[in-house]
């Protein structure tokens, strides 16, 4: 996943839900989305893991296709 800085447009580095950008120095909330349909996921933390849930159909989906945007 390659996410841009939208201060510098650098490449952010992906930390957890935060992205990072060691350019400008800014950290950035992410809000994942379900790579099917573009809608907000449910994340759920237990046990140190870490799973997303897609409440429109999708189920569980792994954090290898989530989409992550910039939290507005």
């Amino acid at each position: 996943m390659n996410l841009q800085c939208p201060t510098c447009q650098s490449l952010m580095e992906l930390i957890g839900t935060h992205a990072h950008c060691a350019t400008c120095q800014h950290d950035y909330a992410l809000e994942a989305l379900c790579p099917d349909c573009q809608q907000p996921l449910d994340v759920l933390k237990a046990c140190g893991a870490v799973d997303y849930f897609c409440q429109h159909g999708h189920g569980l989906i792994s954090k290898k296709r989530v989409d992550f945007r910039i939290a507005r």
